[in-house]
């Protein structure tokens, strides 16, 4: 039996075991339960709320009913009918559901309208499975018997009926399932994992960086230990863009809306841009939310010749996005950031070269994260052609171009029609982390359309004037998003070069502070970033919060050390002790910052 098949049945068996469970505490109304990577979940309304200890409780009645072989019987009513039959069962949210489809058709239900009849709005199915009755299209199991997966209840959280904050909240119960227990045990170890990597978690333990409500969600403050980190990461971006030919520059983080007006972005996201109010004009202003607009400005300065082209422009401006409250997720989804981004202006016989050092870049840059990663080619999607910018000759010529180089790398790709950017196809980074998850990062877009409509222009070698394209790219995305994901990728203890603290230097009593600040100076003085610990603690406390705040490597500096030039170094998550001459010891640092090694 189909898995998805399975999980929608578990979906509606899950609901029917909250029904029997909870209907003696009050009336129990069911949202929508769509299936969903790895699972399903349910949002519902109990009188008595659903709490982490009864998931244990619904998942040993699911297990019942499963064991008693009910039947999944489908019935075909007509909607006026469905609509009587739910409202006598107070099932509000169903009966909400129906009359959306009856008046408005599918298409004005919100993205879980999949869970009703998306072809007819005369008449809808209905599942009865045992005494539970939903609205769904199907298909199911045809008794809960044929229910072969392994299956575990995971939490709980809350969501707004239909996602709309004015509505009433529900809960919503998460589910997942897979072929084998074996599968099930290794996603919850995953997801266990996942849990303690938690960047906000461990963003917190290690003082990387805080959110204030006085300033605002989604606006982080980055503590000095933060942005070294976050610097660290900008400044390797920087490298590779200067390998590249790319020069920094510094746009304004505040703009007229005719500038958004003339590149697209106003009409396409206006939504989420952050309006500015000035005092002294009536002007409309926007906090700009990408930097590519304030970089044609930058080309069209003055006239270019087929000479200088390319025209290569870097730029790591804050941007501002007016984000969802609901949708920010730590420094992975924010209001506030920056992007290692990059716009290259140049000739149609240019493209593959400027595309192809991206990718050398990109692939850099991955290989030094530690990451690995596929591309993805995005294209536009041919049945919503009015979504886009530009005619099907500018499209078909950019698409082919990207298309085209990436087989004559002879790079693996795989073609996702409809992920375009609204002005161009892509090419995709798709990283994946040390849990298995994936992560759009890099980006390389070829742009046909903003050139024309910003009027840019180049003089040709035959003296006519001509357009040129425009290539966007990011190495990383956003450094801000990039560090989340790094945290939990390296659990907060990351190599050398990026450790905000590179050496804990462990006085052993107040006798040896002296020794320890000369030691200090001297490792700073070679680009070493050093603490030292000056508590009156033990030295086996010491080396416990070095250990805790995952500083690659401790100096335990004794009577022995204080009256040699041979160090006692620790390194992370070793208890040996290895004895090396200061020099040897900072030329071994050095090396791992130079090289940007990933190990300790």
């Amino acid at each position: 039996m189909n898995i998805e098949t399975q999980r929608h049945s578990l979906a509606h068996i899950m609901a029917y075991a909250v029904q029997e469970l909870f209907r003696d505490k009050g009336a129990v109304s069911f949202g929508v339960g769509p299936v969903i990577e790895n699972g399903w979940y349910y949002d519902i309304h109990t009188e008595q709320p659903i709490t982490e200890n009864d998931l244990k409780r619904i998942e040993k009645k699911m297990l019942d009913i499963i064991k008693q072989k009910v039947s999944f019987t489908r019935t075909e009513l007509p909607i006026d009918d469905a609509i009587i039959q739910f409202k006598k069962m107070n099932q509000q949210y169903k009966v909400e559901l129906l009359h959306d489809l009856k008046t408005h058709g599918t298409t004005n239900l919100n993205e879980r309208r999949d869970r009703v009849n998306p072809v007819s709005t005369d008449t809808v199915s209905i599942y009865t499975t045992g005494d539970f009755v939903d609205l769904c299209r199907g298909p199911h199991v045809e008794n809960t018997q044929e229910i072969t997966v392994a299956f575990k209840l995971t939490s709980l959280a809350g969501a707004y009926w239909r996602g709309d904050e004015k509505n009433p909240q529900l809960q919503r119960v998460y589910a997942v399932a897979f072929e084998t227990q074996q599968e099930l045990d290794d996603y919850l170890h995953m997801r266990e994992e996942a849990i303690k990597r938690d960047h906000r978690k461990i963003g917190k333990e290690l003082g990387l960086f805080v959110f204030s409500d006085l300033v605002g969600p989604g606006l982080p403050l980055y503590t000095h230990h933060g942005m070294t980190i976050l610097s660290a990461l900008k400044n390797y971006s920087r490298e590779l863009r200067t390998k590249m030919g790319y020069q920094e520059v510094q746009t304004p983080q505040i703009n007229k809306a005719a500038l958004f007006h003339t590149s697209g972005h106003y009409d396409k996201y206006k939504q989420d841009m952050f309006r500015v109010v000035s005092n002294y004009t009536d002007e409309e202003y926007y906090l700009k939310p990408m930097n590519c607009p304030q970089h044609t400005q930058l080309y069209a300065s003055r006239m270019r010749s087929y000479k200088d082209l390319p025209v290569r422009i870097a730029d790591f401006s804050l941007l501002y996005r007016d984000e969802k409250p609901g949708e920010l997720s730590g420094l992975t989804r924010l209001r506030s950031f920056s992007q290692d981004d990059s716009h290259c202006f140049c000739r149609e016989d240019q493209i593959e070269h400027e595309c192809s050092l991206l990718l050398n870049a990109i692939q850099e840059a991955m290989q030094t994260y530690g990451m690995n990663y596929s591309i993805r080619l995005s294209l536009r999607d041919e049945s919503q052609k009015e979504k886009y910018l530009g005619d099907d000759k500018i499209w078909e010529t950019s698409q082919n171009a990207l298309r085209s180089m990436l087989k004559q790398s002879g790079i693996n790709y795989e073609e996702a029609p409809g992920e375009a950017a609204f002005y161009g196809p892509k090419m995709d980074l798709l990283a994946h982390d040390a849990l298995g998850r994936t992560w759009q990062l890099s980006t390389i877009q070829l742009d046909m359309n903003m050139p024309e409509r910003f009027g840019l222009e180049y003089i040709d070698e035959d003296g006519s004037q001509k357009t040129p394209l425009m290539i966007h790219s990011a190495l990383v995305g956003s450094p801000e998003r990039f560090f989340g994901i790094l945290i939990e990728h390296h659990a907060g203890a990351f190599p050398v070069w990026l450790s905000p603290v590179q050496v804990a230097i462990l006085p052993v009593s107040e006798k040896f502070l002296d020794n320890a600040r000369k030691l200090s100076l001297h490792m700073q003085s070679t680009s070493i970033r050093v603490e030292i610990d000056e508590s009156n603690e033990s030295v086996g406390k010491k080396i416990r919060n070095a250990e805790t705040s995952k500083i690659p490597y401790m100096l335990v500096l004794g009577e022995k050390e204080a009256q040699s030039d041979t160090l006692a170094v620790r390194k992370r998550g070793s208890k040996e002790t290895i004895p090396l001459s200061r020099d040897e010891f900072c030329a071994m640092i050095q090396e791992k910052i130079r090289t940007k090694s990933l190990e300790v």
